[in-house]
This record gives structure tokens, sequence and C-alpha cells, in this order.
């Protein structure tokens, strides 16, 4: 693995809620980048781990990019932009923070559907300062036009889908927790990344789905998977979801099931979750009727719940845990505040075969 390279995360007034998806992700994990500072005036001198999971991790929140900086003698090397707002673009503060960042010589790496590589403000500051420009979502060259093929049935491991009843609720957390316990039992286990967040982190294989034109969405999908296949030649993959199937505004989730075509699911759900995320008059689905819908649409068994726990206390989330594992007769967890340990067994007794590739 190549090493890491220092990076701070802007996520001004959002760290730990919904649209600071990404932050938080790289928060809690990446294998791309050293994450040295989050950037949050709202939330700075304390610990990132324990905003998110009450846990210290050592990464500290900075009121602005200056303090972060502050004694790192141009370790940090890299500037990204944390935020995952709905509208998908950057607003004046958020213009000003990032040419400042240039100025201070941060290559700056962006995940929104704006581009700064087509803003020739951006464009000419970037070169006076001598850094460079990462817009994730971008499609760099005419090869992200894949169609579907069918090379997804030549693929001979399991694939299990991490799907959610909404945005924002987990999924690609889960599908990095899951990998890594998949590979701690020796198996040749590959995540199938499908969001900015996850190619951020530093994921092998994937792509932004939500940036290409939707003739080749699912062809793209095939095509990461296909690829893993041939390179890597998993004894597992796991498929980060998006979004959820039943969302009126997302289609992600039903390319990622056409395209992947999984031989199981794992659901990700927010038990106090009322409405969806950034839509506050729909309400949320029911995830028994969410469940029926994905298993009817991906022919393919939901084998396990995964649960988020934000606005639950200890309590609630215990019972709730009881009470989906006595109404739905599959295992449930909430996976940071527990494990998934109840979820890799269900794993190995929906795919045996697995059983003898553990190390």
């Amino acid at each position: 693995m190549t090493e890491k390279v220092s990076a701070i995360v802007y996520c001004e007034g959002f760290f730990g809620e919904m649209d600071g998806k990404t932050a938080n992700g790289l928060a809690r994990h990446s294998d791309k980048y050293e994450i040295v500072g989050i950037i949050d005036s709202t939330k700075a001198g304390l610990d990132a781990g324990e905003v998110l999971d009450g846990k210290a991790n050592g990464i500290k929140i900075f009121k602005n990019t200056f303090d972060a900086l502050e004694g790192t003698e141009d370790s940090v090397k890299y500037f990204i932009y944390g935020m995952a707002p709905l509208s998908g673009s950057f607003s004046a503060e958020d213009s000003s923070v990032l040419f400042y960042a240039m100025e201070r010589k941060l290559n700056i790496i962006n995940g929104l559907h704006e581009f700064l590589t087509d803003n020739k403000a951006f464009i000419q500051k970037a070169t006076e300062c001598n850094v460079q420009l990462h817009d994730i979502r971008k499609q760099q060259n005419s090869n992200q036009r894949n169609v579907f093929k069918g090379d997804i049935f030549k693929v001979k491991c399991p694939r299990i889908a991490i799907l959610g009843t909404d945005s924002a609720v987990g999924k690609r957390t889960t599908s990095v927790i899951i990998t890594k316990a998949l590979k701690a039992l020796g198996l040749n286990t590959v995540m199938i990344a499908t969001g900015q967040t996850g190619i951020i982190q530093g994921a092998e294989f994937g792509v932004p789905l939500d940036a290409l034109t939707e003739q080749f969405i699912s062809g793209e999908m095939e095509k990461a998977i296909f690829d893993a296949w041939k390179t890597k030649h998993p004894d597992i993959m796991i498929l980060e979801g998006q979004g959820s199937l039943s969302h009126p505004a997302y289609l992600s989730s039903c390319f990622i099931i056409r395209g992947g075509q999984p031989d199981a699911i794992i659901v990700q759900h927010p038990p106090k979750r009322e409405k969806l995320g950034d839509y506050p008059d729909i309400n949320m689905p029911d995830l028994k009727e969410e469940i029926k819908l994905i298993e009817v649409f991906a022919k393919a068994p939901v084998i396990g719940i995964t649960i988020n726990h934000e606005n639950m206390s200890d309590s609630e989330l215990t019972q709730t845990i009881e009470d989906y594992e006595n109404k739905f007769e599959i295992p449930t967890t909430d996976v940071l505040k527990f494990d998934c340990a109840p979820l890799i067994k269900k794993i190995l007794e929906v795919f045996p075969q697995l059983n003898d590739k553990i190390a």
C-alpha cells in the first residue's frame, strides 16, 4: 500500500451531520489520506472521533484553515472539501476558503458536481499557486461510457450489497467495517465504492455513479466489479449502496442492483429518522416495505439489518435490535456501537464455500 499523504478536511457547520458525510467518513477511515484535522468552527477544539462515535481518534477539529495548518511546517499537502450539500454547489464562503487554501499551497480535492477545473478563476488561481485541482466526480475520459454487457455473470464470487432506507444512513461505513472484518478472517475481500467519499477514501475499485450519464451507470457498475474480479480474484465482494431503492430523488440503488447483480443484501436503517434527509415533507419508508421492495427488485434475499443509532439511547438501540431480530428473523446490529460479528456469521452461513477459504 502506498504511503498516506497528509490532508485537512473542510466541513464548516456540518461535521457529524448528514451533509458532512464525506468528512465524517474520512475521519473514520481513509486508505489514501492521513487526516490531520477537520475544519468546523462550530465544534472547534473537540476530537472528531468523540463527536462522531463517542471515542477519541486523535483528529482535532479546528476553527479555520489557518489554525489547522499552524505548526504543520508545510507537511499538509491536500485540502479536502468534506461536505455533500443537496445543491451540489459551492457557496460564496466556500469559494473564498478554497482560494485561501490554494494560497497556502494546498492541492484541492473536490467531490461536488460543480467542477473547479471548469472555472476559469479557480484554474488561474491554481496555476498561480502551483497547486492541483482534483474533481472526483468529473469524467476524466471517454472510457466511462460502458454499457451493460453481461460480464457480471462471469464473476464467480458472492456479492453482497449494503443498501439502505435513505441517503446518509451509514451504508459506506458499514461496507468498510464488514470488508475489514472479512479480510481479518483471511478472506480476499474487495469493496466496490459507488460514491465520491469512497473514492476519496482510496477505494481501489469503483466509480461515483451519480456523476455518470444514466445510460452508462449500470455498465460502469458492472465494469468496476468485473475489473476487480479479473485483477484480484476475490473470495467475496461488498458493494457500497447509495440513497435507497424507494427514494424519489435517487436512482443509484437501481443501477447498483442491475449492474452488480448482488447475491444478498444487508439493509441499513435509522429507526428514529421520521423524514427523508433533505426532504422534510416526505416520510421515511417502512423498513418491512423497503425490504420487500428490495427482495422483489433484486431477486436476492436480505440477510441482515444494520442500524444507524442517530437520536437513539443505548436502551432504545438494544431493544430495537431485539425487536427487529424477532420480527424479521435475520441478524441485526449497530456496527459502530457493537460490531458486525452477527452479520459475518450469517454471511458464512449463506455462502458456506467461504469457510474453506478462511485462513
